[in-house]
């Protein structure tokens, strides 16, 4: 008799046990975080602090849980979100690989009460609590009205484009806009280089082909800027003076630190965005505030800020993928 009281005991103590690691297990809120693949260096950054940030929180926080997944394609990242809305996922932050591929996923995720955070590409029909994105228009803008400085508002310039899609359209319009106040400052060329280091190099050598007198090159991105430096090196050129790009990357940051000639700014459009748009799912999937916010913010557009050798410091990873 004894020993069967010891017995019951012992399984009234189990299953207290494993009622109590049950409740905390289903008490953690799980959060995905879909990004296109790697294919170069800025969504190599994404995912660098995509997986940064999910690190972190879980590191001090038990009660949150992290599925950090990288797409190929369009349609590889609707089967992700799939894959993660079985997992049981409270948070969903995604950059689309294409919006409107992945319309009608998170469309049904943010309809099965997902909280959910859209980076930097918009739905055509808004579906989610929040969307997040680098300031566009800023970029070409703030890289605009630095460019016009430099070049003591006269001489030539080139600019080398994204992917003809809309936020290229923002920063191109944005920095024409600027450039419409300086008449002496003759845009000669304006070609997209699709942020492909490769395609860059490639339209930038038809450019030095053409134009015998070129002052400045803008192309808005950090990786096309590698391509354009290559082409300007293998040509022996030496009128160009100035080279701008965007985003920050790290090579171009320390380009700047160590105060090349050529490269002497970037404008942010920084990956660590995702990393934004996780705390801002934490932050909603626990029904907390931000800082003294008294209102969930519905909007959030980063700030493009000019990077020169004054401030790099503040911008510099030196573990960053990009």
């Amino acid at each position: 008799m004894k020993y069967k009281n010891k017995i019951m005991r012992l399984v009234a103590m189990f299953t207290m046990l494993f009622a109590v690691v049950g409740t905390s297990y289903a008490a953690k809120y799980k959060v995905g975080v879909s990004v296109p693949a790697a294919d170069h260096g800025w969504t190599a950054g994404l995912l660098w602090w995509a997986n940064k940030s999910a690190a972190d929180f879980e590191a001090e926080d038990k009660d949150l849980e992290f599925f950090v997944v990288a797409s190929s394609s369009g349609s590889k990242q609707v089967g992700d979100v799939e894959d993660l809305m079985i997992k049981g996922i409270d948070a969903l932050v995604i950059l689309p690989h294409n919006p409107a591929t992945l319309q009608k996923v998170i469309e049904e995720a943010y309809n099965d009460d997902i909280y959910t955070v859209v980076v930097d590409r918009e739905l055509a029909h808004p579906a989610q609590n929040v969307f997040i994105a680098g300031d566009n228009a800023g970029l070409g803008r703030v890289g605009g009205q630095w460019l016009a400085n430099e070049m003591s508002g006269k001489g030539n310039i080139v600019v080398i484009e994204g992917l003809q899609i809309p936020i290229n359209k923002q920063r191109v319009d944005a920095f024409n806009e600027v450039m419409a106040d300086y008449p002496n400052i003759k845009i000669l060329d304006s070609q997209p280089g699709d942020w492909s280091t490769q395609k860059a190099l490639s339209v930038m050598e038809n450019f030095l082909q053409k134009h015998p007198k070129i002052d400045a090159v803008w192309c808005q991105d950090d990786d096309m800027l590698k391509g354009v430096l290559k082409a300007i090196e293998e040509s022996g050129r030496t009128d160009i003076k100035t080279v701008l790009g965007g985003a920050g990357s790290k090579d171009i940051l320390e380009m700047i630190q160590h105060e090349n000639k050529m490269v002497r700014a970037t404008v942010t459009y920084s990956p660590s965005m995702i990393a934004s748009g996780v705390a801002l799912a934490v932050h909603g999937v626990k029904n907390e505030k931000i800082g003294h916010l008294y209102h969930e913010p519905s909007r959030v557009i980063l700030g493009a800020d000019l990077v020169t050798k004054e401030n790099v410091a503040d911008y510099y990873f030196k573990d960053a993928a990009y």
